[in-house]
């Protein structure tokens, strides 16, 4: 009875188990990487994806592990590893404090400096680590200054956001595309990086605008965050010269991906390996975001439940129906759908949602498939999803991050005091971003 239950509903049983995933993942009722999980749980409970491959008939049907996109899970992971282990040498640390006393202590251009520093961060290490790290300075040189750290910690976030756009490891929707799609490195590098770093220069500009007034002070204070000592933050220096080296010949194989072939995620798990010899291993899996992984594995499972039983070819369907397979109105469809979903749900679960369904939608197999410029549509989708996190307070995780430490801190951020300034600045990275892709891809 359950075969044919399956058999008849498969596709809209496993859009349910999505859609009420979604809902709970939305709601934080219930831990995500729980929801994720017990929602995998039941897919496979009720058969809606076979636990093996098998092929018959020289046709192969794919098992619930040919679902997991393994190349994120092991990427996801190495990366952790490496930063976390990086982090405890004070390294980022002295980076910040550096940059600050380079700005000889002028609000205005601290403001820029630490937005800087936290884009370009958060290019290489993922964007909750990135915005971790620069707070504690943040509140050091907001109390410096005598000021409200909060227009700091929005611009940051902000920054950390556009920032982690621009590469293939900066931003985790950005992997799931780069695994769906076999983009590499590199090819971030070039199709992205241009128009994130002119996005990120507009829309800093219009924020240090913005809280001018509150950017103001004494000769004296500058003075101060000037002089610095920053002397003592390199806890330990054999360890900082061992990470950044590891770190260095890592992003160097990412770089390399085209000629060596290696995926990046085989040098990710190598640097990890090569740091873990010189520390207790115990210590720092324990900090490995591992609610994260298991959020990734349950999701993947969800969402290939949903594609096997026909879900993602009948909305890629619809969506070519709507557009009428035309590629610029698809592309744009895509960048700002995903600009504005990305604001309100999670952009992990929406992105890996939405990779196969583009997949579907240039599946050339497909008669109706889009033609073209394709790949339009997988940058519309990584800058709508990366970019739409900056819409609202619970657009990303490093937002609520902030959030939640300021609130300790004594210094909390509204959903509406946050949306002001996230809403233009999530407006004006689209906007840019339309005009890139049109000339880019559509013109």
């Amino acid at each position: 009875m359950l075969d044919n239950l399956v058999s008849n509903y498969g596709m809209i049983i496993s859009g349910a188990i999505l859609l009420i995933a979604y809902v709970f993942i939305a709601s934080e009722k219930i831990q995500k990487s729980v929801v994720a999980l017990f929602g995998a749980s039941l897919t496979l409970l009720l058969g809606l994806l076979p636990f093996h491959g098998v092929c018959d008939m020289g046709k192969y049907t794919r098992g619930v592990f040919d679902y997991v996109e393994f190349e994120v899970i092991f990427l996801l992971i190495g990366m952790m590893i490496i930063v976390h282990i990086a982090s405890r040498s004070g390294v980022f640390k002295w980076i910040a404090l550096e940059i600050l006393k380079a700005t000889k202590g002028h609000p205005k251009l601290v403001l820029f400096a630490l937005a800087a520093f936290t884009a370009v961060a958060s290019a290489f290490l993922d964007n909750v680590t990135t915005v971790v790290l620069i707070m504690p300075v943040t509140f050091v040189i907001a109390k410096e200054f005598d000021t409200d750290p909060v227009p700091f910690l929005i611009t940051e976030v902000l920054a950390s956001n556009i920032g982690g756009t621009a590469t293939l490891i900066g931003d985790p929707p950005n992997i799931i595309i780069g695994a769906k799609a076999g983009l590499s490195f590199m090819d971030f590098v070039r199709e992205l990086t241009p128009v994130i770093a002119v996005i990120f220069i507009v829309c800093v500009s219009v924020l240090v605008f913005l809280f001018r007034k509150s950017l103001k002070a004494t000769p004296e204070k500058m003075e101060h965050i000037a002089n610095l000592d920053n002397s003592k933050t390199i806890e330990d220096k054999n360890l900082m010269i061992r990470s950044l080296i590891t770190l260095a010949l890592v992003i160097l194989g990412f770089v390399t991906h085209d000629i060596t072939g290696i995926p990046a995620y085989v040098f990710a798990v190598a640097g990890a390996s090569f740091l873990l010899l010189f520390e207790k291993p115990k210590e720092i899996y324990r900090d490995v975001e591992w609610l994260t992984i298991f959020f990734f594995i349950g999701l993947f499972i969800i969402i290939g439940g949903f594609e096997a039983n026909g879900g993602i070819g009948f909305l890629a369907d619809k969506l070519i129906e709507l557009t009428h397979g035309s590629l610029e109105a698809a592309t744009m469809f895509i960048l700002w759908g995903s600009g504005i979903l990305s604001g309100i749900i999670d952009n992990i679960p929406y992105t890996a949602t939405m990779a196969p369904l583009i997949s579907e939608l240039i599946n050339p197999a497909n008669p109706n498939a889009i033609t073209g410029h394709v790949h339009a549509l997988w940058w519309a989708l990584s800058l709508g999803a990366c970019l739409g996190g900056n819409l609202t307070i619970i657009g990303a995780a490093a937002n609520v991050i902030v959030s939640e430490t300021a609130t300790t801190k004594g210094h909390p951020i509204s959903f509406m005091r946050f949306m002001k300034y996230g809403a233009l600045v999530t407006f004006i990275s689209l906007t840019l971003s339309s005009v890139y892709l049109y000339f880019r891809y559509l013109h």
